[in-house]
């Protein structure tokens, strides 16, 4: 398994986040030697504490690789209309 699908793997199991892109998890990731980026679009709210829960799920999946230290980026690139209800 990829450093990629690990992390989809991971954010699968955060309930009130799914990929930024139509494909799968792993298209939206993107990793590079100074940063670990994933786009999100959030269906809960509030953003906060569901990306700290995001965080907490992906560092453990970096520990032992490359990317241990590199910056890592959540970015919400929109809130599902139904977060608001």
């Amino acid at each position: 398994m990829s450093v990629a699908e690990a992390i989809a793997a991971a954010l699968a199991d955060v309930e009130g986040l799914r990929p930024a892109v139509e494909r799968t998890w792993g298209s939206a990731v993107d990793l590079t030697p100074e940063a670990v980026q994933v786009r999100l679009i959030a269906t809960l709210l509030p953003l906060p504490p569901l990306l700290a829960r995001a965080a907490a799920v992906v560092r453990p999946v970096l520990a032992d690789t490359e990317w241990v230290s590199a910056t890592l980026r959540l970015i919400v690139t929109d809130v599902d209309a139904g977060a608001f209800t």
